[in-house]
């Protein structure tokens, strides 16, 4: 009944990512756009799904188009397809990068919250990017 189209192993995809990009991926996680980009807040994408990568040439976030399983169904897909999102702040503008995470079990147990990751950057003046984690992270501190 759903067709679905032949995907890649994730090893190809990132080989094909950094051949595209001329980088070596050092990092990747599964992300949402939380704020602080400016052409992403005036055109609302907060809370938008990506990848977060961090290559040797600097910082990433890439949303890939999609529609969802329900919008599928029902037909009420967009007419056109969504457009790919992209951000790239360059190695040499990185401030720094921070992750915050709840370190208190207690808080963990009762309140669980997903890490939040800090991307300072220049752009004329200094800015801050934020993201929420919902997978693995490790070595992503700059």
């Amino acid at each position: 009944m759903f067709l679905r189209k032949e995907e890649k192993s994730a090893d190809v995809f990132w080989q094909e990512y950094e051949e595209k990009t001329g980088e070596k991926v050092l990092t990747r996680a599964l992300g949402k756009y939380i704020g602080g980009w400016e052409e992403f807040d005036n055109k609302k994408y907060s809370g938008i799904w990506g990848l977060i990568i961090t290559t040797s040439g600097g910082f990433r976030f890439h949303h890939f188009p999609q529609n969802s399983w329900i919008d599928s169904l029902t037909g009420f897909a967009q007419k056109e397809p969504p457009e790919e999102k992209t951000i790239f702040v360059p190695q040499e503008n990185i401030v720094s990068t921070d992750i915050m995470e709840e370190t208190r079990w207690w808080k963990k147990i009762f309140s669980p919250s997903v890490p939040r990751f800090f991307v300072n950057y220049r752009d004329f003046e200094q800015k801050r990017m934020i993201f929420e984690i919902y997978t693995n992270f490790t070595n992503l501190k700059k």
